[in-house]
């Protein structure tokens, strides 16, 4: 089956009773033997964002087949609460490692490449 490809730069509205909720999918590409250590460093920040006005929602999808792209899919009111997180301090503060907020040096980045995707919601059912 071939692969659909997002459009960079937009986002998913889905309607949620009057309010249109937001998804932001990051796909970050990680080298085959960096998955476990991505999931490590989300599980070392879990909860981080749920108490930022306006988010809904997390969830971090791990590859089952030969990939190297993790989604990193949240869902928000509408977007002034996602770029109202993203320039946040909670955002560079949940961005930064354990030893980064201790005074010492950042680990090496897991991530390769990263890039938000988008989709317009077609249909679904709940």
């Amino acid at each position: 089956m071939p692969r659909e490809r997002a459009r960079h730069g937009d986002h998913i509205e889905c309607q949620k009773g009057n309010n249109m909720s937001v998804i932001k999918i990051n796909a970050i590409t990680v080298s085959a033997d960096s998955g476990d250590e991505l999931a490590h460093r989300f599980a070392a920040r879990a909860g981080a964002v749920d108490g930022q006005p306006g988010f809904e929602g997390f969830e971090l999808l791990k590859p089952t087949d030969d990939r190297t792209t993790w989604l990193v899919v949240t869902r928000w009111k509408d977007e002034e609460s996602f770029q109202g997180w993203l320039n946040s301090a909670s955002f560079s503060h949940g961005h930064r490692s354990a030893a980064e907020r201790a005074g010492g040096e950042a680990p090496k980045p897991v991530g390769q490449h990263s890039e938000l995707w988008s989709y317009e919601v077609a249909g679904g059912s709940r």
